[in-house]
């Protein structure tokens, strides 16, 4: 994984147990393989990690993945992955946000996982003066009727990996191609639209502080 926009560096969030990697944007494929190595190698001396980047522009394909929801992919690669969900966009200006946490040693189940994430995004969005809210139907997170925040996790061996991603300032033409999270005509949008002018490094900075103190309280 090669850091192309943001400083690449790691380091600890303060109070907390849990490792913070700031990758700058990193090939999709790369950064997938190595979040299966290091699940796959971990034990109980692993801090758990928080991978924030961005990637050039790639849909992926859930395990649950429906070929109808792939409507007109164009030159944009598909690749299939092992986390759960239909089908996604991720491209440059989308905030990705990686959690390589282990489960068993924090007792915590994967509904309680997903609603930290959905939490901590409401709670970011809110300090931006934005309402936003969940959907029991379809995981993610919410602006009105649209989706900014989508979630996909795998887990193995009682950790899990995979996170969320987070409309920040990027081209949001490449979702009008597919059946976002396979949902036909689900709008969605993105920090900038709604008057939100931060650099994507930021963002994920503030994120990664709230959802560390989320998981941690």
């Amino acid at each position: 994984m090669t850091a192309m926009t943001w400083s690449c560096l790691s380091k600890p969030m303060a109070d907390t147990d849990i490792l913070v990697r700031y990758m700058g944007r990193s090939d999709y494929v790369g950064t997938w393989e190595a979040m299966k190595q290091f699940t796959n190698r971990r034990d109980q001396a692993n801090l758990d990690e928080l991978w924030l980047t961005e990637h050039a522009a790639v849909y992926t394909q859930g395990l649950n993945g429906k070929p109808e929801h792939l409507l007109n992919p164009g030159d944009i690669p598909v690749v299939q992955v092992d986390r759960g969900g239909q089908i996604t966009y991720h491209g440059p200006g989308q905030l990705l946000l990686y959690c390589l946490i282990d489960l068993n040693r924090r007792r915590l189940g994967i509904k309680g996982l997903v609603a930290q994430l959905e939490n901590s995004v409401i709670e970011l969005l809110h300090s931006y003066a934005i309402s936003a809210n969940t959907r029991r139907d379809a995981p993610g997170v919410y602006v009105g009727q649209a989706k900014i925040a989508a979630l996909g996790l795998r887990i193995r061996k009682g950790c899990c990996y995979h996170g969320l991603s987070l409309n920040v300032d990027m081209d949001l033409e490449p979702f009008s191609r597919i059946n976002p999270c396979g949902y036909k005509g689900l709008a969605v949008t993105q920090l900038v639209d709604l008057q939100v002018d931060s650099k994507l490094e930021q963002v994920g900075q503030k994120l990664a502080e709230i959802f560390t103190r989320n998981l941690s309280g």
